[in-house]
């Protein structure tokens, strides 16, 4: 029960060993066996003294004693038995546990020059398809809050411990696309991205737009696009090079945006390449009557047994639809990868689409159906209302990276913060800032609700925000610029509460990394990563660090404040977001 001397124990050991001693209580008072996992604790509330709180009430049908009483009995056990508990109150039937100092300072010892302190290792090997555009239009910001989930949730399980393989798939076939190839086919007069003086992928979704705009005048148009859709899959040579030659463009501009955005993927896999495969499936599904066909030649599964009803699979006159190539695509990253977990970055309107892709998959027999994971997000809205593609009112993704650099450096300049910097270093300063900010506002959110984003709001240096955290770090490097951190003699460091309090904080990193990852929730790291920040702004505001102060604790508040540094930027790195080091 004793902790060995200077050993680090992570919050979740502490959780361990005070659920133990928890349940030794109970059969050494009560004579009653309750599994240590049982046990629930949770952090004390700030209003009470105490570090780690006991719900006690489940135990007075052990006690029958009343909850105050035994919370009390409980708590001298624990504070005869474990080390590192100094002291408990009781509130209620609360049994609320003061954690030493002592230990605070042996976990600081033993981990701040451990940049790995929070890493995990759980060792399941994940693919994790995220951004999923259509080659028809450019990146718009419902893209940007998919790319930017996307990328951090593996970033997260990657830290987290797991072998994690980052897909996109390109949705590069179909009617939509169809639309912007007949478009540019009959308006375009031979017009290129380059003599448009246009980004690529920006110059197919004109075409896109141009024929929405033309089929409400002329609704022949769609019969026209839905009949080139049909030569594409006959292998049409005219309708492939065009659709070669189109694509082509939108590829060059995303690769862009994702350089732009700092997002990435291994692998990226085509619609196009797999949809026969899928079609293959399907016939195989008929072969074991997991499926059936109608009479108009049309393929179905019957899902009533799963809460669910009928889907169509294949349409009557062959042609797939999009579960059709998801079951081809879905083999195919298995047998690329061997997967435990294929997790699926896609808007909550598509969750019925993800429960029946698992569900074919389950009634073909696949053996890996049951790593199918839907991480389902909700959508991004501006303050006057939902995007539409068609009608040309959605927000670009590059237009709204552009306008959040722009608004950064407005901001940081009316500050004066950028008085002696080079033009590069300013324009760098701007860029961190900015998508510092876009980034942060968006994954602060859980992934499920709805965001409507504000980049006047989003780019605030007070508050919730990317800037505000950054700032803090800035702030930190300041100090190490000014003075490098000299050797710490902890025998006679007396821990202030504020000191107490980051410590305790940082202490938690391991455990919110674990719980991010098992939700699959970056929000939780932002949240994390704000909590931080305040506490250290509070520090420096309270705390003489470089002042008339001893020089033992100047070393430890130097080192202190490096270490929160460097969580926040582990932090920040695990959201995508770069840290500047000065502004």
């Amino acid at each position: 029960m004793r902790k060995q001397e200077n050993a680090y124990l992570c919050w979740v050991r502490i959780e361990v060993i005070i659920q133990n001693a928890v349940a030794q209580a109970l059969e050494h008072l009560y004579q009653e066996k309750v599994a240590a996992n049982q046990v629930a604790l949770n952090e004390t509330i700030k209003d009470y003294a105490g570090d780690i709180t006991v719900v006690v009430f489940p135990f007075t049908r052990f006690s029958k004693s009343a909850p105050e009483a035994t919370a009390q009995a409980i708590g001298e056990f624990l504070k005869a038995s474990v080390d590192f508990v100094e002291d408990f109150n009781v509130v209620k039937g609360f049994l609320n546990l003061e954690i030493s100092n002592d230990y605070y300072l042996d976990f600081f010892k033993e981990t701040h020059t451990k940049s790995d302190f929070a890493k995990g290792a759980e060792g399941r090997k994940i693919v994790l398809e995220y951004c999923g555009p259509n080659t028809n239009k450019p990146l718009h910001l419902g893209h940007i809050r998919n790319m930017l989930l996307g990328y951090s949730t593996a970033q997260l399980l990657e830290f987290a411990g797991h072998e994690v393989h980052k897909v996109n798939i390109y949705n590069d076939r179909g009617i939509a696309i169809c639309k912007s190839m007949l478009a540019w086919q009959k308006f375009g007069k031979g017009e290129t991205p380059e003599s448009a003086g246009m980004k690529s992928d920006h110059f197919v979704g004109k075409y896109y737009v141009e024929f929405d705009k033309r089929a409400k005048e002329n609704p022949s148009l769609l019969d026209e696009a839905q009949a080139m859709l049909v030569k594409w899959e006959q292998g049409d040579k005219d309708v492939l090079a065009l659709w070669e030659k189109m694509n082509a463009w939108c590829y060059a501009g995303f690769e862009q945006t994702f350089e732009a955005l700092g997002v990435d993927f291994e692998k990226h896999y085509k619609e196009s390449d797999y949809y026969e495969r899928g079609k293959e499936l399907v016939e195989e599904g008929l072969k074991t009557e997991a499926f059936y066909r109608k009479d108009d030649q049309s393929v179905w599964v019957d899902l009533e047994d799963k809460g669910l009803d009928h889907k169509l699979l294949l349409r009557g006159d062959g042609t797939s639809v999009y579960i059709t190539q998801d079951m081809g695509i879905a083999e195919a990253r298995y047998l690329d990868y061997h997967f435990d977990e294929s997790i699926y970055v896609v808007a909550s309107e598509q969750d019925y689409h993800f429960k029946v892709l698992q569900l074919v998959l389950e009634k073909l027999g696949k053996e890996y159906a049951q790593g199918i994971y839907h991480l389902s997000y909700g959508l991004v809205n501006l303050p006057d209302g939902r995007m539409k593609s068609r009608e040309g009112t959605v927000v670009d993704a590059d237009d709204l990276i552009a306008t959040m650099i722009q608004t950064a450096e407005e901001h940081t300049n009316e500050l004066g913060k950028v008085d002696d910097f080079t033009q590069e270093e300013a324009q760098q300063l701007y860029r961190d800032l900015a998508l510092g900010a876009l980034k942060y506002f968006i994954l602060k959110v859980n992934p499920k609700r709805t965001v409507i984003f504000n980049p006047q709001e989003s780019i605030d240096f007070q508050g919730n925000t990317g800037p505000f955290i950054q700032f803090n770090y800035v702030r930190i490097q300041s100090l190490l610029r000014k003075q490098t951190v000299g050797d710490i003699d902890f025998k006679s460091i007396i821990l202030q509460t504020e000191e107490k309090d980051l410590l305790k904080e940082i202490h938690k990193f391991p455990q919110v990394i674990e719980q991010a990852a098992k939700n699959y929730d970056v929000s939780e790291i932002c949240s994390y990563a704000y909590s931080l920040a305040k506490l250290y702004s509070k520090f420096y505001s309270n705390t003489t660090i470089l002042g008339d102060t001893p020089e033992n604790s100047k070393n430890f508040r130097l080192s202190l404040s490096k270490w929160t540094a460097e969580v926040l930027k582990q932090a920040f790195e695990l959201l995508g977001i770069a840290m500047p080091t000065r502004m």
